[in-house]
């Protein structure tokens, strides 16, 4: 039994720690966008499905050595395709959609590892079923799960601190090959019973080790049938096999494309989110004791309800609060899906086929997400309707098992989610009466916004009173299923509601592998001040009115007095200005070029460079050479290098943000290694730094000293110009008599330094010391 315990916890630490691995690894080869982890997670989906039917099939229809001869061949092939780093080649040349790259890269490079680890579980369950038919195998399938959890957390905490990438990978490396000794010495156990009646009985009719005779073999299928039922599942029940997992899945993948849209793309914010997914799995399967239906329905009604007013209010609140509602709203949405599927788990023998199941509800959950949302969808709406989604599966399984806890929890969470929710834009450093001021008024403009959602639930709230008044928890009247379908409406009506308000003043929107796009056109009765305005996600990316002489003014970040601005204005007018600028936008960097001038823009996403083509006009209206490359910044520069075409850059601005995400893989080391070759001799460096919750100056900062570089922090103050924002930028120079110029030097202040955030490079970087 500890081999098997010890098999199934490696394979499952292995199983989820090369995957912050190999994503590190390949996400600067494709824009560093949060597509790249979402992709990742439909290969690693989709692998596990593909172990979870090999190992159902060779349970089921191969014979113990057979079985065992079979998967110990390919555990050793597994070990001979080390190791597991992808080549150079790999890398993408061009734009487009690169999912189906990413799963060709991580299928050449991973595919048959993963493959073997993710079979080991429900396997090694079997095999421990058929020699040890008396112990309960799901408390192995929790502790497979501990063992994804503690790869996870380790991972961002201490692997990726402690070791650089290829040390990662080569750590790795050797966890398989004693992974393969331990599994391999599991399957000749399992081999060496052949003779064993027992063992060699197909996966439904397995007896205990010393029960030899056809009476014994008899007597512990008698048991074990009277024990667990022994009656299969109905459809129902298999249509919940699917659709829980399914829930559970869509759930964390949109999670994820959240946070790592608003604020990084980094394993910490890959690693949380599934987690809390893994977690709810381990306290599922481990005992029923964790999971209590009024519990956890009441915190999945307060975390959606936390996740609809975010949205509502267009996620204007802090960076703590938006993590810990998701988070919650996750984890207890996980826990309702994972516990009401161990509520339905199967007979023991018929485990695999009911494993294969629930992997096919995480996979066909990856691929609504990755490949049918964005195609679907003009904005994230997986991610509102995933949650209305388990407002109805929680009416359902109510409904279904008559269940009063689930009202219950339900009740209590709406009566919760009344008092929390307008406390979420409470400013907790207030006074008390500060706050009690700002509650009353969040009240109050809730009440005045969503006069008809109140209504609902205070129609709702009477409905189940009058259920507790006539002896709610004793008996299920139909009052209870009014109540729930109020709640389901409200739920609906309220994420609707936030679609509707995205939508407004919209005159395009679009959504692709590198994110959402939309257009929006105000001030259309004023001719002098209409503009269009784009945002990528919640972001703004560019402004330009459409009034044709107003239409040449530089806006939003690259106003005159920005930092950008100042750089460019400080060159030399005796010569034409050679420009570089990653990250297209709406091009109004371009406003800057004269006839004389040349611009390069580096642009990953094809959809920025149409609406900057079509939609906005700075690009067209340059009287310069503007030149747009498709690619990858970082990659689209070392190809320049490798061919020997050093560009020569006076200005080259790095402004490449994905919504409000910060793009890592572009402020590393070996980054800057690239930008510093590109640029002329005197050549400025421009870091857009401005950012809501990180302070990215102490790391420009050290990336500064350990290139021996000059630099400067220019932070525009936007004055009265509602077109121009706030921003910070950082100048970097070769030559610290460039940024003496006068123009820089009269806007410039020396940056901040801070001795405790060391350089980031490929293989470290930290967000936590630099969070505001």
């Amino acid at each position: 039994m500890l081999a098997y315990a010890l098999a199934i916890f490696t394979g499952a630490f292995l199983l989820f720690q090369v995957q912050p691995i190999i994503g590190k690894y390949i996400l600067p080869w494709f824009g560093g966008t949060p597509g790249v982890w979402t992709t990742c997670l439909l290969f690693f989906q989709i692998v596990l499905l593909g172990g979870y039917t090999y190992a159902h099939l060779i349970s089921r229809y191969l014979k113990p050595r057979a079985a065992a001869i079979v998967h110990g061949t390919l555990l050793v092939v597994s070990v001979a395709l080390l190791p597991i780093i992808p080549h150079d080649t790999w890398k993408p040349d061009g734009t487009g959609n690169p999912t189906l790259q990413i799963l060709a890269l991580l299928a050449a490079n991973l595919g048959l590892p993963y493959l073997v680890l993710s079979a080991t579980g429900p396997l090694i369950q079997e095999w421990c079923r058929r020699t040890h038919p008396t112990a309960s195998p799901y408390r192995l399938y929790a502790l497979s799960n501990a063992g994804s959890l503690l790869a996870l957390a380790s991972y961002p905490f201490f692997f990726e601190w402690m070791f650089t990438r290829r040390e990662q990978a080569g750590l790795w490396g050797w966890g398989l090959g004693f992974f393969v000794m331990v599994c391999g010495y599991c399957a000749w156990r399992i081999a060496s019973r052949s003779g064993d009646p027992a063992a060699c009985l197909p996966a439904g009719d397995a007896a205990s080790p010393g029960t030899l005779s056809p009476e014994g073999i008899a007597a512990a299928a008698a048991a074990a049938e009277s024990t667990s039922g022994g009656v299969a599942a109905s459809t129902v029940d298999r249509a919940f096999w699917l659709a829980l997992p399914a829930l559970a899945s869509v759930l964390l993948m949109a999670t994820t494309n959240k946070l790592c849209q608003d604020l990084a793309v980094v394993p910490f914010l890959w690693v949380l989110p599934l987690g809390l997914y893994l977690l709810s799995f381990i306290l599922c399967f481990d005992s029923p004791r964790w999971y209590v239906r009024w519990v956890w329905s009441l915190l999945a009604v307060v975390g959606i309800a936390g996740i609809a007013t975010l949205l509502l209010l267009d996620d204007d609140a802090p960076l703590i609060q938006q993590v810990v509602i998701y988070s919650l709203a996750l984890f207890s949405g996980c826990m309702i899906c994972h516990g009401e599927l161990y509520r339905l788990k199967p007979d023991p023998r018929r485990l695999t086929g009911y494993y294969l199941v629930i992997s096919a509800g995480g996979a066909l959950g990856g691929v609504l997400v990755a490949l049918v949302a964005p195609h679907v969808f003009h904005s994230f709406a997986e991610l509102p309707i995933g949650y209305w989604f388990l407002t109805v599966i929680i009416a359902t399984l109510a409904v279904r098992d008559r269940s009063h806890a689930l009202v219950i929890g339900v009740f209590l969470g709406t009566m919760a989610a009344l008092f929390v929710v307008p406390a979420l834009g409470l400013e907790w450093g207030s006074t008390v009466k500060a706050m009690a001021r700002q509650y009353a008024m969040a009240v109050g403009k809730f009440g005045r916004d969503y006069p008809w959602q109140i209504a609902g639930v205070l129609v709702a709230v009477v409905v189940c009173f009058t259920e507790f008044r006539e002896g709610f928890a004793r008996r299920w009247t139909v009052r209870s299923a009014a109540f729930l379908a109020i709640v389901i409406g409200l739920a609906g009506f309220a994420f609707f509601r936030q679609e509707l308000n995205s939508r407004e003043d919209a005159v395009s929107a679009s959504r692709n592998f590198f994110g959402l796009l939309t257009v929006y056109e105000y001030g259309q009765d004023d001719p002098q001040g209409a503009y269009y305005l784009l945002l990528h996600g919640k972001i703004t990316h560019g402004l330009q009115f459409v009034d044709p002489v107003k239409a040449t003014w530089p806006t939003t970040y690259y106003g005159p007095d920005s930092g950008v601005g100042r750089a460019i204005d400080s060159l030399p007018k005796d010569r034409g200005r050679k420009l570089g600028l990653v990250g297209l936008g709406t091009g109004t960097l371009a406003a800057y070029v004269r006839h004389t001038d040349t611009m390069r823009i580096y642009e990953i996403n094809p959809a920025v460079e149409e609406l900057a083509q079509t939609r906005f006009t700075y690009v067209p209206r340059a009287t310069g050479h503007v030149a747009i490359v498709h690619g990858d910044a970082r990659l689209s520069m070392e190809q320049e290098l490798a061919r020997r075409q050093p560009q020569g850059y006076d200005v080259l601005a790095l402004d490449a943000f994905n919504s409000d995400a910060i793009p890592v893989h572009l402020l590393t080391r070996e980054a800057f290694a690239i930008y510093l070759q590109q640029l002329a001799p005197d050549g400025i460096l421009a870091v857009h730094i401005s950012n809501r919750y990180f302070d990215l100056e102490p790391v420009v900062s050290a990336l500064a000293k350990n290139f021996g570089l000059a630099c400067v922090t220019v932070e525009d103050d936007a004055k009265d110009e509602s077109w121009i924002y706030e921003t910070t930028w950082m100048l970097l120079a070769k030559d610290p008599a460039v940024l003496q110029r006068a123009l820089i030097a009269k806007g410039a202040s020396k940056p901040i330094s801070r001795a405790d955030i060391p350089l980031w490079t490929d293989d470290y970087t930290s967000l936590f010391k630099i969070l505001k």
